[in-house]
Formats: C-alpha cells, structure tokens, sequence
C-alpha cells in the first residue's frame, strides 16, 4: 500500500455500495491502509451493479483501489467477533447498517469504542441519527429527491429530475472523507475518537442550500428553470450549427457584458435592460434569444474560437471519450492507466486534489472478494493458519 500522508491510519471498509466505500477510497489514495469488509461469496453489492466487461465490474475496478479485500460474515457471532477485534485496532471504521443492525450485532459506536476510545466511525446512514425516519432504508435517489435537488432539476413544465449518476452518494463521500480527516486531527489533539453520523439527505441538501436560504428569508421555494438560471443570465446550453452543445455562465458583471460583445451586440452593453444585472436577469428570455441565434449560426470551433477571444467563460458539453481526450484531461493526466490482473490495463481518473508535496496515488484496482484474507487474518489479527483454515471452513471468511 503507498505510503502517502495518511500512512500509518488504518480503515476498515464495512459499507456497501457508494457512499461509504467511496470514503474509504479518498483516504486509501493519501496512504491510509483500508482493509475493505465483504459478504463472503457475494460481496459487496457493486459488485454486480452497472457496466461490466464479461464478469468483472467496472465501478468495483475504481471504488476498490487500494484496498485489501478480506470476507467476513457480519451476520454470524463469530464475525461479528472477528470485527470487533478488527475495530480495537483500527483507527476508523466506515459503515452504513441501519442503526437497529448495528445494535443487532452489537457493532454500535460505543460498544466498539469501549475497547479502542481512539476509533473513528463514520456511520452512513439514508437519514441520518435520530428521527423518525433514522432506521428506514434509504438509497441515493431518495437523497436526491428529498434534498431539494431534483424538485430544482428540470424543464420548467416537465417533471421533477434525477441525475444519471449516484450523487447523494458521491457528495455524501466527500462530506464523510473531510469529516473523518477532522476527526483524525481532532484525536491527534485530545487523543479521542469519536462518532460522524451521515445521512444521504443533508449533504446534496447543503450543496443547493440557496434554495433553503430563499424560502426562509423570501418564503419562495425556487422552482425548475431548466439549464437557465433566475440568478445568472446568459446561462444556459446552446447547440452550434455542425450540431454539438456548448455551456456558457455570465455569472460575474463583466463576462456576462463581454458575450455581448462576442456576439456582435456590443449596443446592449450601453442599454440599461441588459447592462443592468437585476434588469438583464428580468429580460433573461431576450438575452437567451439572442445568444442562441447567435451560437447557432455557426460550428463549434468558430464558436469557442469567438468566445475564448472575448474571455467568455463557456466550453463543450462533452461526453465520456470526449472528456478523456481533451488535450487540458490529457496535459494533466487526468485519466490514468493502471494495470490490472483482470483486465490487463484500465484508464481511471487519478486522484482529484493535486497536492505538491504529498500527491495521491493509485497502487492498484479492485481486487477480488477475499483476497487478502491471508494478510488481514494472519498479519493483521495475528491468527494461526488453522484457525484461519476454520474459519474458511465454516462460512464465516
């Protein structure tokens, strides 16, 4: 495991799925060792959830980089056991079980800190602690419908939208990874660790909190304006005339009057209806017009070639090959190839923050269910050969 900044933290991933697994990995990519908790047999449910290349998953490929793979059986007393052996001594332990299956197996934060008052626990939840709802299933598309955000994403006149991809999860992540480092940096000044309780709703939820701050002091709730914006105007995606879509943000004064120069329309940096920022956002459909007439007329290099000339914030609406070909994806290395036993080699995005002096690193990718349960039990737990035999033997690794 590379040795980064977060050498010497030890994880254990017993979650599934996304949002907690992808915590795990943000710490594993500075350094941290995750030892990543499976279901014996099936393992963990992203395992068989989208793409696959014959029988190997994709997303595992990613989520899974860096980590040992060890199997153990939470629903047994004897794994239940083993864990707790594990959490004494580990330093964070990441996992999303309903809090009425933590108590069930005897997994709650106290009791596992009884043993290791130092541990960290971020504990996953769809709703979080508390509540009425805190010990109900939750998934991501929930998170994202009762945050607020698919109630703003959408046509005006059509219905309410969902993203494409997993983002309750992935914010969700991102929220648990920087508490945890708080945490860590928390326990280095007092010596205690301590619980993160994490819901799928709040986090998408503080993201798009402009909408809360609007009905609180205004008592509007913002409703679906498409990819326009009441807030910003020009904002929106327009299609050039060889049939590709660009994205444009006038969200500061001055790049929104430079697009009026850029489309030939530098009169309306003088007329108040469109100079003034609180009037032009009032004329937002006459703005829109004139600069999708304009996009339109033309291909999208001349397009771009224009507006990069006049310091127009805008670029292409890209999809997958499009992005990992792109010459600024490409000088920064953005896309990776690691090798891999599987699949031979797999391009994956490297790790997001660029640190100058302790940068991330990818080791390697998701390996199988298992497979460094000869290390996790015989180095990390100290077991004999015949007792990890046993444990094979009787189901619960």
């Amino acid at each position: 495991m590379n040795a980064g900044p977060l050498s010497g933290l030890t994880v254990l991933d017993a979650a599934t799925l996304v949002a907690g697994p992808m915590i795990a990995t943000y710490l594993g990519e500075y350094g941290a060792d995750v030892i990543k908790i499976e279901q014996p047999g099936s393992g963990d449910p992203i395992r068989q959830w989208g793409s696959m290349k014959g029988d190997i998953n994709l997303m595992w490929k990613s989520l899974g980089r860096n980590k040992r793979a060890a199997s153990l059986n939470l629903r047994t007393p004897e794994g239940q056991g083993l864990f707790k052996d594990m959490a004494a001594r580990a330093d964070i332990v990441v996992i999303n079980a309903r809090p009425s299956t933590l108590a069930k197996w005897g997994l709650t934060y106290d009791e596992l800190a009884e043993r290791n008052p130092g541990l960290i626990m971020v504990h996953v939840t769809g709703y979080g602690a508390g509540g009425p709802y805190s010990d109900k299933p939750g998934f991501g598309t929930v998170g994202e419908a009762m945050s607020g955000f698919s109630h703003i994403t959408g046509e005006a006149d059509g219905t309410p939208t969902l993203p494409g991809f997993m983002l309750a999860d992935c914010t969700a992540a991102v929220h648990g990874a920087f508490a945890a480092m708080v945490a860590v940096h928390h326990r280095n000044l007092t010596g205690r660790g301590q619980l993160i309780d994490l819901s799928l709703v709040e986090p998408l939820a503080r993201f798009i909190e402009q909408a809360t701050l609007t009905f609180d002091q205004l008592g509007v709730s913002p409703k679906r304006t498409g990819n326009k914006w009441a807030i910003s105007v020009p904002r929106n995606t327009y299609h050039t005339s060889d049939g590709h879509w660009i994205a444009l943000s006038g969200s500061s004064q001055e790049l929104a009057l430079r697009v009026f120069d850029a489309v030939g329309r530098p009169e309306l940096r003088d007329d108040p209806e469109y100079a003034d920022p609180l009037r032009r956002v009032a004329n937002r459909h006459e703005v829109d017009s004139v600069v999708a007439e304009w996009v339109g007329s033309l291909p999208l290099e001349e397009v771009l070639r224009r507006f990069d000339d006049h310091g127009v914030a805008a670029g292409p609406v890209y999809d997958a090959e499009q992005l990992m070909n792109d010459p600024q994806m490409i000088a920064r290395k953005t896309f990776v190839p690691v090798p891999d036993e599987d699949l031979g080699v797999v391009r994956v995005q490297a790790p997001v923050a660029r640190m100058s002096d302790s940068p991330g690193r990818i080791d390697h990718l998701g390996r199988g269910i298992g497979e460094d349960n000869d290390y996790v039990y015989g180095k990390f737990l100290d077991l004999p050969a015949e007792n990890i035999a046993a444990l094979q033997d009787d189901g619960i690794i």
